[in-house]
């Protein structure tokens, strides 16, 4: 009989336990219960870029000008956030990403010992140096500079910041490289740089070639003295010839 009220024991507790356990859970979900929200995540109202032939192109720095008026400070304060990635002491290790002394006007995709992603080492076919441009424009968005790059620095979008790292990067093991002369084609609002001969002519060129007299992307039509020819010469009657005599 007793053996009997012992099994009766462990299968109640067992039951009990398992009726808890529902309890419990049922109850937790009727407590902090959630609604699914009808969007996920959250909006950010980031305009987009403006895509196509009429998107506005900015200048790139006139590297002459700014270059030498460029914090330093400012600079080396911008270069924390690449810390966690690269050095950037003479012989320092690679991390992440490689060292970076020297590498304003070092070859890309150079360093050694570091395993560059095959989208770099293409991307060093075409741009086989980091000159200052170089720098500025995979600095600004390394992803979309180098689609497939491993690098996952979002860029810097500020033109000032980025001036002063690339100011401070050229001064740790890249002072060698000279600054080029100002530019005045880069300076805010200077004029569009005069057409290239042979390159597609610039939308109303048309026009504005057939009001001068002259065929699209000529010069005025001239003479043989150099005058512009006023009317067309009539050309000149053909010459009469005798009929040939017939043969017999």
């Amino acid at each position: 009989m007793s053996g009997d009220l012992k099994w009766n024991k462990i299968i109640g507790a067992g039951l009990a336990t398992v009726f808890v356990i529902l309890v419990v859970r049922e109850g937790t979900a009727f407590i902090y219960h959630t609604e699914t929200p009808e969007k996920m995540g959250y909006f950010v109202d980031a305009p987009e870029e403006a895509a196509g032939p009429a998107a506005e192109v900015a200048l790139a720095p006139d590297w002459g000008t700014v270059l030498p008026t460029a914090d330093l400070a400012a600079g080396e304060a911008a270069f924390a956030r690449c810390k966690s990635c690269h050095t950037i002491d003479a012989g320092g290790p690679n991390g992440i990403g490689p060292n970076l002394f020297g590498i304003a006007g070092r070859p890309t995709a150079s360093h050694a010992g570091f395993a560059y992603s095959d989208a770099m080492t293409a991307h060093a076919g075409a741009n086989p140096t980091w000159t200052l441009d170089e720098l500025d424009q995979f600095l600004t968005a390394p992803g979309r500079h180098v689609p497939g790059t491993k690098m996952s620095f979002a860029g810097i979008r500020d033109t000032a910041t980025r001036v002063d790292l690339i100011a401070w990067l050229r001064s740790q093991g890249s002072t060698d490289m000279a600054i080029p002369a100002p530019d005045p084609a880069r300076q805010p609002g200077a004029a569009p740089a005069a057409p290239v001969e042979g390159a597609a002519p610039v939308a109303g060129a048309e026009t504005a070639a057939a009001d001068a007299g002259g065929p699209t992307g000529a010069a005025p039509t001239a003479g043989a003295a150099g005058q512009p020819t006023t009317a067309a010469t009539p050309a000149a009657p053909p010459a009469a010839t005798s009929p040939a005599p017939p043969n017999h």
